[in-house]
């Protein structure tokens, strides 16, 4: 394990992103893009973290040309974890998490899950739900809910906890089997060849994996007699999207709580997170000593979340860091945010679409 005491610098130079989804305890963010243009300290020795240990393993090298003392991290964040992780028992602390979702998040978790859940009309009496578990902190914490509202609710459905295996190394498996263990989980793990698919296309290859990967959900949750499947998108994921839609793609649109299967008939996604916020998420991790990972993808040297350029990973770090900004001005702009779309007045727009094409103002104006 690192010894972080006396003269050691751990610098981790993912994105803010995958940084702020976990990290080595002591360990500072700087982005590799960033790394030539800091004040970095020479009186110390500097070990520098990626994902894997390959991108890492480069900008140590330059920095040694530079004069530092720098050694790369072997195994990178994820190496760091498995290793801690192996170290530790296998502890059962689902009724500990539990109980801080009742006490201590009640208002920021649960209160917003059954929200969403009652709202929106997500579960109804005798639904089959697949609970698609991709690892991290949020289909996690979506799972343990839901596993919680099966057990009091007031009317019956059923529940399969789903875990899809696409091509994952042994050691993030197990990282994802000793998790839902520890959180008392009962996953149904099924394999795929996804990332071998996936692994030689050049253009959007995390995107296309990510279309791959949903489909083969829907078809095994239809297999197993499901009727809906659940995915643990949340609050921030929403307005991000919607800011996204807006300014990358010169459209309004926005992450959708339900939707019908349009290849599956008689499916349906929905999203019981979709009220939850991602640090209220991200608090009840901590408070649990909870380490999850953020892409499990066997690739690493390849990843969108090691690979500091991804244009998907910097657009969403945009946005995040626009609207951190705008809330220093407007403490209230999330909210706005995500009120817009249920507040869009159609006499105000110039055109919108819906399933029977595209209208312009001008056929209402014509009218009056």
């Amino acid at each position: 394990m690192i010894n972080t005491s006396g003269n050691t610098l751990i610098i981790d130079i993912r994105d803010e992103l995958s940084f702020e989804y976990g990290h080595i305890d002591g360990a500072v963010n700087i982005p590799a893009e960033k790394l030539d243009k800091s004040d970095l300290p020479k009186d110390k020795k500097l070990l520098i973290c990626c994902k894997s240990g390959l991108i890492s393993d480069t900008e140590a090298e330059k920095l040694r040309e530079l004069g530092y003392d720098a050694e790369n991290l072997e195994g990178g964040y994820y190496g760091w974890l498995r290793e801690k992780l192996s170290k530790e028992v296998v502890e059962d602390i689902s009724q500990d998490a539990e109980r801080s979702i009742q006490k201590k998040f009640r208002k920021e978790i649960w209160n917003r899950f059954t929200q969403s859940v009652n709202e929106y009309e997500l579960i109804k009496p005798n639904d089959r739900i697949a609970v698609c578990i991709s690892g991290g902190k949020d289909s996690m914490l979506m799972a343990k809910l839901i596993q919680m509202l099966h057990r009091h609710s007031k009317f019956p459905f059923e529940v399969k906890f789903l875990v899809m295996d696409p091509g994952y190394s042994p050691a993030n498996r197990e990282i994802i089997e000793r998790n839902a263990k520890r959180l008392g989980i009962p996953i149904t793990v099924f394999e795929s060849d996804i990332f071998d698919s996936v692994y030689n296309v050049e253009k959007n290859p995390c995107y296309l994996c990510a279309r791959m990967r949903r489909g083969h959900l829907y078809s095994k949750a239809q297999e197993l007699g499901c009727n809906k499947i659940a995915l643990g998108h949340h609050y921030d994921d929403v307005i991000e999207t919607i800011l996204m839609s807006m300014l990358y793609g010169g459209q309004i649109q926005t992450m959708m709580p339900k939707l019908n299967s349009t290849n599956f008939e008689g499916m349906q996604l929905i999203r019981p997170l979709y009220m939850v916020r991602e640090d209220d998420i991200k608090r009840w991790r901590d408070y649990n000593g909870l380490r999850f990972i953020q892409c499990a993808c066997k690739f690493t040297d390849t990843c969108t979340t090691c690979a500091p350029d991804s244009r998907t990973v910097s657009k969403r770090m945009e946005i995040k860091q626009l609207i951190a900004k705008l809330k220093l001005v407007n403490p209230q702009v999330e909210y706005n945010i995500f009120k817009s779309v249920e507040n869009v007045m159609l006499n105000q727009v110039i055109a919108y679409k819906d399933d029977e094409g595209r209208h312009s103002f001008l056929e209402r104006f014509k009218e009056e």
